[in-house]
């Protein structure tokens, strides 16, 4: 038993495949969670930006280790940490002005960079109960989240074509807004009418969004805070 703990401690052709493949696993599983919820970094962005990260580490304990190059060993897998966040940034989107998404899925990759970085510096135990408590993090954590939100107040800004439909808009609205203030639109057009709605007890912020953008006379609807 020791002798298969020193061995997959080391650097050896037994030790670099367990790193491989165990960056593979936990990049895939990560990536096929984030792939059911329909996001563009998926099973192999995952699982690619993993086994870079353990590859990475890799590399520069082989140049120390075996090629006696010398310097540090993580100085090269140092840049992962910086260089991981251009591709997270790509996976934030701005939907309606203001709404972001994405940025589970930012941090996801992230953290996933950081897991493969303690793969290939052989930190086995590390990286799992990171992995597991990232699991939990994303999962389990999802529905305490949301029931949370449900006894928070969302408030939105609303702009209509039109002051005269104020009194239509609060008619179509009354079974959801507990309150709504009128004051004059953000875009500057005389034309226009802003109003301010709070929304109590509200599970999805993107389903009331998308209700109020179907309603003709609103020109903007983007939330104001609690999303």
């Amino acid at each position: 038993m020791n002798t298969i703990i020193t061995t997959l401690a080391g650097f050896n052709c037994w030790s670099v495949a367990l790193r491989i493949l165990l960056a593979t696993l936990i990049g895939g599983c990560i990536g096929s969670e984030r792939g059911r919820h329909g996001r563009a970094a998926g099973l192999r962005t995952h699982i690619l930006v993993c086994l870079g990260s353990t590859m990475t580490v890799m590399v520069g304990i082989y140049s120390v280790q075996i090629l006696g190059l010398g310097g540090d060993p993580m100085r090269i897998s140092a840049q992962v940490i910086s260089g991981i966040g251009f591709l997270g940034a790509g996976t934030i989107l701005t939907r309606g002005h203001f709404h972001i998404t994405g940025l589970t899925t930012a941090a996801g990759l992230w953290t996933t960079a950081c897991l493969g970085l303690a793969i290939g510096a052989g930190f086995y135990f590390g990286a799992i109960m990171a992995w597991l408590v990232m699991t939990l993090a994303v999962t389990g954590f999802t529905r305490l989240e949301r029931s949370v939100k449900q006894h928070h107040m969302d408030t939105f800004y609303v702009e209509l074509s039109d002051a005269t439909m104020v009194n239509e808009f609060s008619r179509e609205m009354s079974g959801d807004i507990t309150s709504l203030q009128v004051f004059k639109a953000k875009s500057g057009i005389p034309s226009h009418i802003g109003l301010e709605c709070t929304v109590k007890d509200l599970e999805d912020s993107n389903e009331m969004l998308e209700r109020l953008r179907t309603l003709d006379y609103v020109i903007i609807a983007i939330p104001q805070s609690g999303t």
